[in-house]
């Protein structure tokens, strides 16, 4: 018997998101979106935390697994940000910018994280 369009899409299992595929292969791909680099993080980096933009959808353990897998030091802790939007207003009219997430990562001393 023919399903219709409407039954294969309500019986379809979503997409999983990176945070529950885990440590699987590929699966640390787009947690880290960039370094934050800004006066703040710049500071902060003289005393090992450092700071990245991360997905909306990751976590702490992913961004962990992340670091670890991109620039082989382990993270002695890691802390996650919401960003807020911030309302501007350009030519006229309102709008927002910004938003996200940030994570905050701690190593021992002595490891370091380069930016090229």
């Amino acid at each position: 018997m023919a399903r219709t369009k409407e039954q294969q899409k309500k019986n379809a299992a979503p997409a999983p998101s990176p945070a529950q595929l885990g440590a699987r292969s590929g699966a640390l791909h787009g947690v880290l979106i960039r370094p934050r680099i800004t006066e703040k993080a710049t500071v902060l980096g003289e005393q090992n935390v450092y700071t990245f933009d991360v997905a909306p959808s990751s976590n702490k353990m992913l961004v962990a697994k992340a670091i670890t897998a991109l620039y082989k030091v382990k993270p002695m802790k890691v802390r996650v940000v919401a960003v807020p939007r911030k309302k501007i207003f350009v030519r006229g009219t309102w709008g927002t910018r910004g938003g996200g997430k940030k994570a905050l990562v701690y190593l021992k001393k002595g490891e370091k994280i380069e930016f090229v």
